[in-house]
């Protein structure tokens, strides 16, 4: 330590500073080497080529990876490298656009798999780092605190709208590389995969939970995952001692926004409602109403009960399928 004058920290500060470092430090050595930089590829037919690129975490002993569908939009196959300079050769097996997920399998040897954790247990203000491979520097580690749980993210692309559902939210530095790397708590297993989505200005995680299990089963048995859409943009929020003793609930999903043409402006939902319940269960966040927007609600009607100016509304609604351009 510097003994300059106005330099000098007292020596608890240095403790504090050391723990927080070495924990950093050993999730760093422990997650770098389940994450790959990849790289996928495909020819047009006019000569030129495609290409995406970010980072991918390695989940299973036989070489599949997840990372983005952003990074792989459009793409069938590529290379990965990893922390220790051996490579392999990776085909896409999937990808689900709502979730931001997708499968890419290595066919050469690959790390062991990554230690797969579960972000409900995740609390607003816990440490996380971040792995990946931002701007093409491979092995990046950034680190910070989870900001948010249960966010729903519109993001615009072309003249398309998607929302990412239940997203955790970081103050964690991302970059375009980030993307498909690991997320990660202090006993390195994994909770998020890191999505960076340009102009958000945001540090985003698509979280490991029951629902994103659910998706990843999905696509390693079809490669696609059928979702219900409904076209809500939502944030959980605390309700008012007078709603929770009207309702018996004490948390509601906030519509954020309404997409335009969407199920849910079809059925006269608006921003500012609050989703207390869905089929007649109750929704606190995004991943509890996520959960019920699977194949068998498609086409179907969708109850849902909401809290408008103080008043409760049932809505009616008919999710349609989550296109795979949508």
């Amino acid at each position: 330590m510097s003994t300059a004058p106005g330099f000098d920290l007292p020596d608890e500060n240095d403790d504090v500073l050391d723990q927080y470092s070495q924990t950093v430090i050993r999730v760093a050595e422990s997650v770098t080497p389940h994450v790959a930089a990849i790289e996928m590829t495909s020819e047009r037919r006019n000569g030129r080529v495609r290409m995406g690129s970010g980072s991918a975490v390695v989940f299973t002993g036989d070489g599949y990876m997840l990372t983005n569908a952003h990074v792989v939009a459009g793409l069938r196959s590529g290379r990965a490298v990893f922390a220790d300079g051996k490579h392999s050769d990776v085909e896409l097996v999937g990808a689900d656009r709502l979730s931001d997920l997708a499968i890419v399998r290595g066919f050469r040897s690959t790390p062991p798999p990554a230690i797969l954790g579960n972000a409900e247990t995740l609390r607003v203000g816990q440490l996380v780092i971040a792995v990946g491979n931002p701007l093409g520097l491979a092995g990046s580690v950034t680190a910070g605190v989870v900001s948010g749980l249960g966010r729903s993210i519109p993001v615009r692309a072309g003249a398309h709208t998607r929302v990412i559902e239940d997203v955790i939210q970081t103050d964690a530095a991302l970059n375009p590389g980030n993307s498909g790397g690991a997320l990660a708590d202090t006993r390195s297993r994994i909770v998020g995969i890191n999505t960076a989505v340009a102009g958000l200005g945001l540090g985003l995680a698509v979280p490991i939970n029951a629902t994103t299990r659910r998706i990843i089963a999905a696509l390693l048995k079809d490669g696609r995952v059928r979702r219900a859409y409904l076209g809500l943009v939502s944030t959980p929020i605390p309700l008012d001692a007078s709603a929770v003793v009207r309702t018996g609930q004490k948390e509601a999903l906030r519509v954020v926004e309404v997409i335009a043409g969407s199920p849910a402006e079809r059925a006269g939902l608006e921003a500012g409602d609050l989703v207390l319940s869905a089929q007649g269960r109750a929704v606190s966040s995004a991943e509890s109403l996520q959960k019920l927007l699977f194949a068998n609600a498609i086409g179907e009607p969708f109850p849902l009960t909401v809290l408008r100016e103080g008043k409760s509304l049932r809505v009616i609604a008919v999710p349609s399928e989550m296109s795979d351009a949508g």
